[in-house]
């Protein structure tokens, strides 16, 4: 059974992912590419395929009345199937909304064995080298852009760049970037990345060998995550692994919430209230945005919180600072323990009612 390889295009700004796309096309001459464009205000998908020749299909989905990640994903896989199928090409070269999440593609990729045909052969984030630092740590909105994906889309540039970055195999740094972003995106990128300077690029063989790595890719980008990080020793770029066995204080973390995941800074991670001891909560923020949320329950895993905060501007002992002053003291844990019977505690309009106190 012949398999072809599969490059994923992701990024935030259209115009480095096409530059990126059409470096990829001009490298792998046998290529086809289809890519997928939302047009927010039709509700409409929009898919063109094509190849060296020109192009092959033009085609409209309608959106209405589905969600857009859904059918994001739901057209992009069985479109790269059915050109595999044709064999016409050597390798397929799939280009995302700006927006969208190149992970949701490769778990259907890897979860379906009616794909088995195809494999990703890489994810390739492609970055605006004159904006770099915006993109990643500034407070921009998608829609503020017109590269939203939905009428409600309300996420911020940097939570979806820095995200994608992060999932990526690859991250192409289109124009100039200096020392400080270049250390910026090499702190945020999973460990073994390739990061491409202006110019750079990945040897095709090299490429369509396999350089995506599924279990690392999602092991880093996971929110819930207790290994190691690899030393990192910035002179423009810090990093704090803030780690705890202690939960946050409810009330503590509700007054101080901004001091830790404020600010031009990516912070991602776990947490865990003495009120939801069962539940591990998630942290995702970039830009001064945060997001916080259910991930999963902790089963027989002893809770932990730990986020890891990235930023480039003088804050870093301010955030260690509140990170600290959120935790239960020594006294609070003796005192009252760690897993708490409460009817409320401030966070239902982000984590749901306490269902089921311990």
């Amino acid at each position: 059974m012949r398999i072809t390889p599969v490059v994923l295009v992701t990024g935030v700004d259209p115009d480095a992912m096409a530059s990126a796309t059409i470096t990829l096309q001009w490298d792998l001459p046998d290529a086809v590419v289809v890519h997928h464009r939302i047009d927010v205000e039709r509700s409409r998908l929009l898919r063109t395929v094509s190849d060296v020749t020109g192009v092959v299909e033009q085609e409209e989905v309608d959106l209405e009345h589905a969600c857009v990640s859904c059918a994001v994903r739901e057209d992009v896989a069985p479109t790269v199937a059915r050109l595999a199928h044709a064999g016409r090409w050597g390798v397929i070269v799939a280009h995302l909304p700006a927006g969208a999440e190149a992970q949701q593609v490769c778990r259907v990729v890897a979860g379906d064995v009616r794909l088995r045909h195809v494999r990703i052969a890489g994810v390739l984030c492609a970055v605006d080298g004159d904006r770099l630092v915006d993109d990643l740590l500034g407070d921009e909105l998608l829609c503020e852009r017109g590269t939203h994906t939905a009428a409600d889309d309300r996420r911020g540039v940097a939570e979806v760049g820095a995200a994608q970055l992060e999932y990526a195999d690859a991250v192409t740094i289109v124009g100039a970037a200096d020392d400080a972003e270049l250390e910026l995106v090499r702190a945020l990128a999973r460990p073994g990345a390739a990061v491409l300077a202006d110019g750079d690029v990945l040897e095709p063989a090299r490429l369509l060998g396999g350089i995506h790595e599924h279990a690392a890719a999602e092991a880093w980008a996971a929110q819930v995550r207790n290994g190691p990080l690899p030393a990192f020793d910035g002179a423009h770029v810090w990093r704090l692994d803030l780690r705890s066995g202690r939960p946050f204080h409810p009330d503590r973390l509700y007054e101080d919430i901004e001091a830790i995941g404020g600010g031009p800074r990516r912070s991602r991670g776990c947490f865990w209230l003495p009120t939801r001891a069962t539940v591990a909560c998630v942290w995702d923020g970039a830009g001064g945005q945060l997001s916080i949320g259910v991930a999963e329950p902790w089963g027989r895993r002893r809770p932990f919180t730990r986020i890891v905060v990235t930023g480039m501007d003088d804050g870093r002992d301010e955030v260690a600072a509140a990170f600290e002053r959120c935790l239960l003291t020594d006294d609070e844990a003796r005192g009252r323990g760690m897993y708490w019977e409460a009817a409320g505690d401030g966070f239902e309009a982000w984590l749901g009612d306490i269902r089921s106190p311990l």
